[in-house]
């Protein structure tokens, strides 16, 4: 362990520096007893304020009264929590020591009469040791074209939702532009695949991402009529366990339905309110173009930190904030999975892993996050990017214009969520000077 020599701020309290590892940092802190005098006054003081002292109004005794009525350590012990913190803060920005999470303190000596000893161990942000010339770095953009089949399958999903069902006869047959309700239950090798039971499972045969051959098998049922057969799942499946083995098949139709599907023509392009079905295409293809835009950004923005990352080197990066990182991963997967009305305990049972697995999962791309992170504030103190107060207020007061109560816009314009979109304002200016530095066509 390396130990720096001793300190001696303009206060006059003396500080021990104890580098350990993991960007771990001891600091050994003595307050001289004349300098606490103050505070012990003060301690004194709070203490008659919430107690009877005959003869003394609250707050009136002085401090040898409150000595001899509660023991001069107890103004100690009063004293000790004001102490810390006023001195604490005075070593760190003294020292210039840039902690993360908070400090765990023990107090080594406490007694009247003498110096204060206390120790904290904080985590020091870590540092780069070497920042990539990322102005030698580069990254290629790739084309945002919109392919034909993806402007019909946008155009088939709109129709999809235009589409009529009407109820078939019982005595009628299911066929290949029909809707099925199914209640079905797949079995491999006599057991239950996990997942495959579903009372009221909708198929629609005029669909093509079912498994080869379930549609065909449906075909000619009628409602109410149970089948049983046998189908191969593709090789290349997701679920490993089904990938290129067979699989039993038990459906009862529940209920059948006709799909009425509006033609693709002007009329179905007026329905929605464009002027033919050439201007239909036409807007379809600029959402396609403008999501393809946004995906193309967020995979440049990920790449060119990569890239700054694996070319930079850092110090240690300290299990506070991989743990941190790692908590915050799991807290927007556990939102994702809970927007698709799943328990994050059953897709934890669905994947037969523990949280303890993701968690060591997530570490690799925790540790990256935590890492771009440095890079991004690092690069912003380099290269001087400033965010000013018009366009940080331009920026609050447009957030609070979409919110109704006084609560909501209050939060909004607090001083801490002001330093919060003030970072990300920053953040975000660091990424476009890469862009503009780093994305070659």
């Amino acid at each position: 362990m390396e130990k720096k020599p001793r300190y001696t701020l303009r206060t006059m309290t003396t500080v021990n520096i104890e580098q350990l590892p993991k960007n771990q940092v001891k600091l050994t802190i003595t307050v001289p007893h004349d300098e606490m005098r103050p505070l012990l006054e003060e301690a004194a003081t709070r203490l008659s304020e919430h107690a009877s002292i005959p003869g003394f109004r609250p707050g009136k005794a002085g401090y040898e009264i409150v000595k001899q009525r509660f023991g001069e350590m107890k103004i100690y012990e009063e004293a000790l929590e004001p102490i810390v913190r006023k001195t604490y803060l005075e070593t760190v920005e003294g020292n210039h020591v840039e902690t993360v999470g908070s400090p765990k303190f023990d107090v080594v000596k406490l007694a009247p009469g003498n110096d204060l000893v206390y120790t904290a161990e904080v985590t020091r942000m870590p540092k780069i040791t070497r920042l990539a010339d990322f102005r030698k770095l580069s990254i290629k953009a790739s084309s945002i074209d919109v392919p034909e089949k993806d402007m019909n399958v946008a155009l088939r999903d709109l129709q999809r939702m235009q589409t009529k069902e009407v109820r078939g006869a019982a005595t009628e047959t299911l066929g290949p532009s029909d809707k099925a309700v199914l209640a079905v239950n797949m079995k491999k090798d006599g057991v239950p695949v996990e997942g495959g039971q579903s009372p009221n499972h909708a198929v629609f045969l005029n669909e093509d991402y079912y498994i080869p051959g379930f549609k065909e098998k449906l075909t000619g049922m009628k409602e109410g009529e149970q089948k049983t057969f046998t189908l191969e799942f593709p090789k290349e499946h997701a679920q490993s366990m089904l990938a290129g083995k067979p699989v039993d098949f038990e459906v009862t139709l529940k209920e059948l339905y006709h799909l009425s599907c509006p033609e693709l023509n002007d009329e179905f392009a007026t329905s929605l309110g464009q002027k033919d079905f050439n201007g239909l295409k036409q807007v379809i293809l600029e959402n396609l173009k403008h999501e393809r835009a946004e995906e193309e950004k967020m995979r440049q923005e990920k790449d060119l930190l990569e890239a700054v990352a694996k070319e930079s080197r850092f110090e240690d990066i300290p299990d506070l904030l991989l743990n941190e990182e790692i908590n915050r991963m799991i807290q927007e997967l556990t939102h994702r999975v809970g927007e698709q009305g799943i328990s994050f305990d059953d897709y934890l049972k669905h994947l037969k892993k523990t949280l303890a697995d993701l968690k060591m999962e997530f570490a690799p791309q925790a540790l990256l996050r935590v890492q771009v992170a440095l890079l991004i504030r690092e690069i912003g103190m380099q290269e001087k990017i400033v965010v000013e107060n018009k366009e940080l207020d331009e920026e609050l007061d447009k957030l609070a214009s979409e919110y109704k109560t006084k609560e909501e816009k209050n939060r909004v314009y607090s001083p801490s969520f002001r330093e919060y979109m003030g970072s990300m304002l920053r953040n975000r200016k660091v990424v476009e000077l890469l862009r503009g530095i780093m994305v070659k066509s």
